[in-house]
């Protein structure tokens, strides 16, 4: 795909989805970034700011498969992946996809589920596949999982292992809309749902050439430098017990080739990259002062603090 396309497709993407998620530009850029990135996307945020709506969104500006999974407490792994079914007129075992089978698939509320029920996702997230009774299935090109969790409650919930964070590109938060955007919220949404009138502008063909094109995306050797900076700073921070993987290193990387590519340009500057650090760094760092009521605060402004020890490349 030529660059003047591929830029114009975007457009057309984000213009679609911003018509019903409305007030919040930045959040569907983040969200078309770690698409295109090839990442998944965590929404921490608390519940009516439209983190279901983003994704239903996006699965239907590009006519894909959704699947929504509202994790429970009670959720088993075969309820997410599928499993093998015993078929009485063959006498022969069968499997049966999951709901995880789908190009964009909204985990809502992830972290109500056990941590067993969670490890099932980590092989699809990262492999685009799951393993079911010594057999491998392969996930749909392309597969993106938005997952949502609220930060405010604490009673129910599982705390999401630092493995399974580490399968999100990026945490976002929404935050809620400011009174003029409320206002057309009001004359938008009406009874019917607001995606409803929302018509495919990309096919699946389309979102995998941009995704390609996102891959080769200009990152000039000072950028790379300049990232790898960021890293090293958060893993030599007194203020952090486990800095950012070389994993992370990778998705800095990815995330700042497709968010140069949303915002426009077939190249990365600085800017991307400050701007990309605290949705794509702090959620897999691990500070000393942990206190889990103010986690989140504290580890953005860990990063903010590890931007302003690193020099910018000019």
């Amino acid at each position: 795909m030529q660059k003047n396309e591929c830029l114009d497709k975007i457009q057309s993407l984000f213009d679609n989805i911003s018509s019903v998620f409305i007030g919040k530009p930045d959040v569907v850029k983040f969200a078309l970034t770690a698409f295109f990135a090839e990442g998944h996307l965590l929404l921490d945020d608390v519940p009516g700011v439209g983190k279901t709506l983003l994704g239903q969104a996006l699965a239907r500006s590009l006519n894909a498969d959704f699947s929504r999974i509202q994790f429970t407490s009670d959720l088993l792994p075969s309820d997410v992946v599928g499993g093998d079914i015993y078929n009485q007129k063959t006498q022969e075992f069968q499997f049966i996809s999951g709901p995880l089978f789908a190009n964009v698939v909204l985990a809502d509320e992830v972290n109500r589920t056990p941590p067993r029920t969670q490890s099932a996702t980590l092989e699809a997230m990262s492999e685009r596949q799951v393993s079911v009774g010594g057999q491998t299935y392969a996930l749909p090109n392309p597969f993106f999982v938005v997952a949502t969790q609220n930060p405010i409650e604490y009673e129910g919930v599982y705390p999401l292992p630092e493995s399974q964070l580490d399968r999100f590109i990026m945490r976002v938060s929404i935050g809620y809309p400011d009174r003029e955007a409320e206002l057309k919220i009001f004359e938008t949404h009406g009874q019917a749902p607001a995606t409803a009138k929302l018509k495919p502008v990309l096919t699946l063909d389309d979102a995998i050439a941009i995704q390609q094109f996102v891959a080769n995306a200009r990152i000039e050797r000072s950028i790379l430098d300049y990232i790898l900076d960021i890293v090293d700073a958060t893993r030599n921070s007194n203020e952090v017990l486990a800095g950012a993987s070389p994993r992370a290193a990778l998705a800095f990387t990815r995330a700042a080739r497709a968010y140069a590519v949303v915002n426009g340009r077939d190249y990365v500057v600085p800017d991307d990259v400050k701007t990309l650090a605290a949705p794509v760094l702090a959620h897999r760092l691990m500070p000393r002062n942990y206190r889990r009521e103010e986690s989140r605060r504290i580890v953005e402004g860990l990063v903010e603090r590890v931007l302003a020890t690193v020099d910018a490349p000019q």
